[in-house]
């Protein structure tokens, strides 16, 4: 049995992509850029909102990117709840997690205001021992720092701990911290791009994810 469970947070626990594309569509669109359709957004998402706001409009100038960054953040904060929602079968995972006595934690190359705010939001019974998203000084994913700064709050031993996601950055945070990883099929990205990475395990239900990390009997 597992101690610790960290999960990524955009496409692995929340579908948020309508509500990140809608925030970027608006920082473009007062900057007179073009707009996305939201289906491409799937693909620019995963690396931070810098990085997201880069692809989005590649020909930004620095100081046009710190602006389409404001903007993004000025909208995302106030409507960051608009459309999204926990994928189905999420908030009975992190339930059965919970009362089997594993530990929780989420990880995000998302701003960590934004994180500590949604996560609440959408999952305020669940005692998570750390939330961390980007933050000045802290490399984003797939940079292991994050992982590590979650051990540091809580520490286990790290065969005692599953990392959970959906792109090819979460495996290879795992990797590069030596965790065993999950790929999950529902996200923002394909099943390939998982197996590509050399996930350790790749889902199609969170009742997968209690089975690996706890055992069969799953509540659900």
């Amino acid at each position: 049995m597992k101690k610790l469970v960290i999960f990524d947070l955009d496409g692995t626990l929340l579908n948020t992509i309508a509500d990140l594309g809608h925030a970027c569509n608006y920082a473009l669109r007062e900057m007179g850029f073009a707009e996305h359709a939201l289906t491409t957004y799937n693909y620019m998402v995963g690396n931070g909102v810098r990085k997201l706001v880069e692809r989005a409009e590649p020909d930004a100038s620095p100081e046009e990117v710190d602006k389409l960054l404001h903007l993004f953040r000025e909208y995302y904060d106030q409507h960051s709840y608009d459309h999204t929602k926990p994928y189905p079968g999420i908030p009975e995972l992190l339930a059965d997690l919970n009362e089997a006595g594993v530990a929780l934690a989420v990880t995000s190359n998302k701003y960590e205001a934004a994180v500590k705010r949604i996560v609440a939001h959408f999952f305020p019974d669940i005692p998570f021992v750390a939330l961390l998203g980007q933050v000045e000084g802290r490399p984003t994913k797939p940079d292991p720092s994050v992982v590590f700064a979650v051990i540091n709050a809580h520490p286990v031993p790290k065969h005692d701990i599953l990392y959970v996601g959906d792109s090819a950055v979460d495996m290879d945070t795992a990797r590069r911290a030596c965790i065993e990883s999950v790929g999950v099929s529902w996200g923002f990205r394909p099943v390939s791009e998982l197996h590509n990475a050399y996930a350790d395990h790749v889902v199609n239900n969170p009742s997968e994810i209690y089975n690996i990390a706890v055992g069969s009997g799953s509540l659900y």
